[in-house]
């Protein structure tokens, strides 16, 4: 008897070790994330450029491999995809920063005529809320609806046109410019190297499991932020010259800002939409421009709907529209314009992580009752 108890302790003894050893691995990496964490929120406000050149890094990564393929070595890759992207970035900005300056300065100019049109338009219903407000002065409202419109968008145009003409100083252009390439071209050179150190810094016994989530991550990262990009330049190209063909004056700069913000669903074609309808009727004053404005958005809908985001966005990155507002807006609450710049690669990765985590927990005891 005496013996037996023994061995029953001897069996024992390792199950209680194991568990102990699994709760400091939690408590573990537990830790180093909320240090992760409290030291992102401490450094917000020096992140940003870092973050970029890191998103730039991930983006031209693939490139770099192509010339890899081709006989390059890395560091002659990363300086040829660095003066790829210059050959091309530099005239299409200079070009977009140009249309975009004669847009604001259009709409600062048009908006009294805009503001005057649009109060006509109303006329008939204020006239209505009259006969039944007879004490109501709608002379009054309609020269309050006048100068505050007018006002509030010569000092919007103004302000873009300030932004523009200045540099983007809102977003500390100066450190973007000298920080972010050089850490992008580091980031690139090297991203094998890092790639190998962390796989050799994985629990061995969890190596496979780990790699599989990485490789689930990449392809969500991968498959939301580079299509999501090509998405939304395309969107904009198309709104912007879909626009300005039914005559729009306005059409680029309203079709350019639907396509840039396409990347929230919904968001930018429901706004581009609904600016466009009252910039048609302000300016025209036609329903049949109206129409044309209707139409010029929903074949832009369809052809995102059913071709575009299927092709390059992918149907498995898993990222459900409400989720991606959710973390947009948490992003830009907790950490400002970097929150919304890192907002959906970490919604990816918690979608990810989130999906393996309900995968285990439904295999488990917990959820079997066994």
């Amino acid at each position: 008897m005496k013996q037996s108890a023994q061995k029953k302790m001897i069996f024992q003894k390792p199950k209680t070790s194991s568990l102990s050893v699994q709760n400091r691995n939690w408590v573990f990496w537990v830790t180093i994330l909320a240090f992760f964490c409290a030291a992102v929120y401490i450094l917000r406000s020096v992140l940003m450029p870092f973050a970029a050149g890191m998103v730039l890094g991930y983006l031209f990564n693939p490139l770099a491999r192509r010339f890899e393929k081709w006989g390059a070595p890395r560091t002659l890759a990363t300086v040829l995809v660095f003066v790829l992207v210059i050959l091309i970035a530099v005239p299409a900005l200079i070009l977009l920063f140009g249309v975009i300056d004669e847009q604001l300065t259009l709409l600062v100019e048009a908006a009294p005529r805009y503001i005057a049109a649009v109060t006509q338009k109303i006329e008939p219903f204020l006239f209505s809320l009259q006969e039944r407000f007879p004490s109501l002065q709608t002379e009054n409202i309609k020269n309050v609806l006048r100068e505050h419109m007018t006002g509030g968008l010569q000092f919007s145009g103004k302000l873009l046109k300030s932004i523009i003409s200045n540099g983007f100083a809102f977003f500390n252009m100066l450190s973007l410019l000298l920080i972010t390439p050089v850490v992008a071209f580091y980031m690139l050179r090297d991203w094998d190297i890092f790639v190998a150190k962390v796989d050799n810094l994985l629990p061995r016994k969890s190596k496979k499991d780990i790699r599989e989530q990485f490789q689930k991550i990449d392809r969500a990262l991968s498959g939301f932020i580079r299509g999501q990009l090509s998405v939304c330049l395309i969107l904009g190209t198309y709104y912007s010259l879909g626009l300005r063909l039914i005559g729009l004056e306005l059409g680029l700069l309203v079709g350019f800002l639907a396509g840039l913000i396409s990347f929230i669903p919904y968001v930018g074609s429901i706004s581009g939409f609904v600016v466009s309808i009252i910039l048609a009727l302000a300016q025209f004053g036609d329903m049949t421009k109206v129409i044309e404005v209707v139409v010029v958005f929903g074949i832009g809908q369809f052809v995102e709907g059913n071709f575009l985001t299927p092709k390059l966005v992918g149907e498995n990155v898993g990222l459900h529209p409400v989720w991606v507002m959710f973390a947009l807006l948490a992003g830009g609450v907790l950490l400002g314009f970097l929150g919304l710049m890192i907002a959906v690669p970490v919604a990816a990765v918690i979608g990810v992580l989130a999906r393996y985590a309900l995968s285990n927990y439904q295999k488990s005891s917990l959820y079997l009752g066994k």
